[in-house]
Formats: C-alpha cells, sequence, structure tokens
C-alpha cells in the first residue's frame, strides 16, 4: 500500500471559477501513473464521498500524456463568498493525500 502524498510528484487544488474547484494529481513516472490508474481506486465515487457531493457532479479526467488526474467538482461555498474559509481552492487537495492505493 502507498499513499497519494508519497507517490505523487504535485498533488494540488484551485479554483476552477467560483464554483468548481480542480484537483490535480501528478507523477514523475509514467509507469507509477499506469499503476495506480490499473488500481481502480480513483474513481468518481471516491472524489464524490471525500468531498460530500453527488457522484454526477465530479468531472474525473485521467490524461495519459501528462501521466496526472484532474478531478473537478462544485465547491461547497463560492469563493469569496460568506462562509468560504478558502477563497482560493488551494487548500482542497488535503483528504485526496491520504488515499492508500494498493500497490
Amino acid at each position: 500500500m502507498a499513499l497519494i502524498k508519497d507517490i505523487a510528484q504535485i498533488c494540488k487544488s484551485k479554483n476552477a471559477g467560483p464554483f468548481n474547484v480542480t484537483v490535480d494529481i501528478l507523477f514523475e513516472d509514467h509507469d507509477m501513473y499506469r499503476a495506480v490508474k490499473a488500481t481502480g481506486v480513483l474513481t468518481p465515487a471516491l472524489f464524490a464521498q471525500l468531498y460530500g457531493v453527488e457522484e454526477a457532479d465530479i468531472l474525473f479526467t485521467p490524461y495519459d500524456p501528462a501521466a496526472a488526474f484532474k478531478i473537478t467538482f462544485p465547491r461547497a461555498v463560492p469563493a469569496g463568498d460568506i462562509g468560504d474559509t478558502d477563497v482560493y481552492g488551494c487548500q482542497q487537495h488535503a483528504p485526496v493525500l491520504d488515499i492508500d492505493i494498493p500497490l
């Protein structure tokens, strides 16, 4: 087993407009990316559970040429609105760091 934070080169989040957040998981090693992808652990259902949104609202994109996954989902609170605690969406990747991948 390996945690995303230990095997991904980059795991970050940012706004995708004021109403969505995107999480990027990038791998330096294409073989590692392919191994992670082959496990089937990273799915829209997992991200829906992690972020408390409907699975239908998850845009999950594996991007083989860049050895990366991009996950986009609705923000709980629009950026900059009352109650927003992360106006840039840059701290929203934290739940992804501890995803355990059976390698």
